[in-house]
């Protein structure tokens, strides 16, 4: 999934590593000739990057950042009190993950951008990823809630 750069920091040795608005940290050297990013060298280029897009893989491995902490979680809900807004495809705001607790029963969770359709239980919980569209449904009788997460900082 393509994810924008917001800032550049660097790392414990000095390399430059780009903050994703996902919340995560990717290094972005200048390593020709397997990588050619000459603009990691000055502050006008990276600079002139913010807002560049780069792959994060995590995002569609469905890895919510180590470093995010809960910051509030939804009311419980049962199968007949699922808000209609959860049924259709709807996402987070950006910087905003989500953990989905099955307590009792099945729920669906489906990523059509992803061919992801899952069952999730209490066993198996579900990681909503910032603005991915995703959808759940009962399968009988259930009760979850989501748990939000951001960076500690926000």
């Amino acid at each position: 999934m393509q994810r924008s750069i917001v800032d550049f920091v660097q790392d414990e040795v000095f390399d430059w590593v780009a903050l994703l608005d996902c919340g995560r940290r990717q290094h972005v050297r200048h390593t020709p000739p397997l990588v050619s990013r000459p603009w990691v060298l000055s502050e006008e280029g990276r600079t002139s990057e913010i807002g560049a897009h780069l792959q994060c893989v995590r995002c569609e491995r469905f890895e919510l950042p180590e470093h995010y902490k809960p910051y509030r979680a939804s009311p419980v809900f049962m199968e007949d009190t699922v808000p209609a807004a959860l049924r259709k495809d709807h996402s987070t705001r950006g910087g905003v993950w989500g953990r989905i607790h099955v307590l009792e029963g099945r729920l669906r969770y489906v990523v059509d951008i992803w061919g992801t359709d899952v069952t999730l239980t209490p066993e198996a919980p579900g990681i909503v990823v910032p603005d991915v569209l995703h959808r759940v449904e009962p399968m009988g009788p259930v009760r979850f809630f989501v748990e939000f997460y951001a960076a500690p900082d926000t």
